[in-house]
């Protein structure tokens, strides 16, 4: 059997003043996920954590149970999500301003 992927562009250079999380995925298809976090600005002393969420219904969301990553600096950040149902998210606590792309790679 052949595997499927996809990636998905969640945010593009968006600008962000403080929390957010990003437009739910629905995900039900696919075994793996892995979010990429690319922080093209953050201000100085900004902090922002990135954690994955998921939902039976793409309305109400709990936290997955990964801790996520951890961001002081521009860069581009990685982390895998397995065993998440139908729907997932990244729910960003952000304590200053940052400028972001956000990816979602499915398989």
């Amino acid at each position: 059997m052949l595997r499927r992927s996809f990636t998905a562009v969640l945010e593009k250079n968006a600008v962000f003043d403080g929390d957010f999380a990003t437009e739910p995925y629905e995900v039900g298809w696919a075994s793996e996920a892995r979010f990429f976090v690319r922080v093209r600005e953050l201000s100085e002393g900004a902090r922002l954590l990135c954690r994955p969420q998921i939902s039976p219904d793409g309305l109400f969301w709990c936290d997955e149970g990964a801790e996520g990553v951890s961001i002081a600096a521009p860069g581009l950040y990685s982390f895998a999500v397995r065993e998440f149902g139908n729907w997932l998210r990244l729910d960003c606590p952000l304590d200053g301003r940052a400028k972001l792309l956000i990816y979602l790679a499915l398989k």
